[in-house]
């Protein structure tokens, strides 16, 4: 209870400037040694997302991705849903590596790993979710592919399985955020409930869970599997559920009803972490706690200079208390971008912006949310 308690407190200033300087280290500035990781493999979805749905051809929800103002605060798109980059690409070059490049791009160089990670991906496959009535956009990778694309991958690059062992024994691989879409296309599309859409948790945990074994199996000894964010703190979701007088708002603004929902999938997670764990105790698996590190940004928002004012208002949007509209999505005609994204936590309603994102890095990496703890640190020592 201490150590809990000690974690979520709020800092002092001289205690954040000097994390802050530390990520500055991290994160701007060369490593000085080398790391014990010379390779980041992700499977995904938009968080994660570097690259590959835009080279598969985005359509509907996220045909925008490939234009302005997306990718604005890098002067260019590159298929990340944000102004800029993602918590993947933070713990790149905090490990000396280069950016890891999406799978789909047949001309890059993968000497820093494999982006796997599709925007709109699902843990589970198409015809499951269809079975309870959830309908997939027609570009969405689930995770099952994802991984057929890794075996195909290694399959392409490595001269025999000791090899890819081998290979795989140094590399990082990021397992998740998976799952948010699951839940989300049941949500947005107004066929399920909370309590009907738990009963698609364990399915999903399941087959996280399963995707893990696989890489262990093939060598993979450094893993990070990360807990959903707290939707009910998304402009989105606000936007869509939020009734005035029904009292589901928290202190915070955020849905207590939809974070709720985002914490029983991270418990379920976390025992399916804890069990796999028992089952391969020479491999290190790690757990970082999304939706923890989102709040911690809420909470020190101030101070690490976002406006508390627009905490819970998508940075490009249509207007409207939230500043988010599902039939007018970020880039669209009738959408505005904010003057100052890096102020901003939320940048299209559903994704967060480049600031938000290196704020969680930071978090991740040096304020305790990722555990366990003395590992970040291992791998994270160069």
């Amino acid at each position: 209870m201490a150590a809990a308690a000690a974690r979520h407190a709020k800092p002092s200033c001289p205690t954040l400037l000097s994390l802050l300087l530390l990520l500055r280290m991290l994160l701007v500035e060369p490593a000085a040694g080398a790391c014990s990781v010379d390779a980041i493999y992700s499977f995904g979805d938009s968080i994660a997302d570097t690259g590959n749905l835009l080279r598969e051809g985005p359509v509907g929800f996220f045909a925008s991705i490939g234009s302005y103002p997306y990718g604005q605060t890098l002067r260019k798109p590159t298929g990340r849903c944000s102004d800029g980059l993602l918590i993947i690409d933070y713990f790149a070059m905090a490990l000396n590596l280069s950016l890891v490049s999406p799978y789909m791009d047949k001309d890059a160089d993968f000497a820093s790993g494999v982006n796997f990670a599709v925007a709109g991906a699902t843990a589970l496959d198409r015809a499951v979710l269809l079975q309870g009535g959830v309908m997939m956009p027609p570009a969405s990778v689930p995770l099952s592919t994802q991984l057929e694309w890794f075996r195909s991958h290694l399959n392409a690059t490595c001269a025999s399985q000791e090899d890819c062992a081998k290979k795989l024994a140094g590399a990082l691989f990021l397992v998740g955020e998976i799952g948010g879409n699951d839940y989300n296309y049941g949500f947005f599309q107004g066929i399920r409930s909370i309590e009907a859409m738990k009963t698609y948790v364990p399915q999903v945990i399941k087959t996280i869970m399963d995707v893990a074994k696989e890489v262990i199996e093939l060598g993979a000894t450094q893993i990070i599997i990360p807990g959903n964010f707290p939707i009910g703190c998304s402009p989105s979701y606000l936007s869509l559920f939020s009734v005035s007088g029904t009292g589901d708002l928290d202190d915070r603004g955020c849905l207590k009803s939809y974070n709720a929902f985002a914490q029983h999938h991270n418990e379920q997670l976390q025992a399916a972490i804890d069990d796999l764990r028992k089952a391969n105790t020479d491999v290190t698996i790690i757990y970082a706690d999304y939706y923890g590190a989102f709040m911690h940004l809420l909470d020190h928002a101030s101070i690490l200079g976002f406006e508390e004012d627009s905490l819970l208002q998508a940075c490009c949007g249509a207007g409207g208390g939230y500043n988010f509209k599902m039939n007018l999505i970020c880039g669209t005609p009738g959408t505005n971008v904010c003057a100052n994204p890096a102020r901003r936590v939320s940048w299209d309603g559903i994704h967060l912006t480049q600031q938000a994102y290196r704020a969680i890095a930071l978090s991740l990496l040096m304020e305790g949310f990722a555990q366990p703890a003395d590992a970040v640190q291992e791998i994270w020592s160069c």
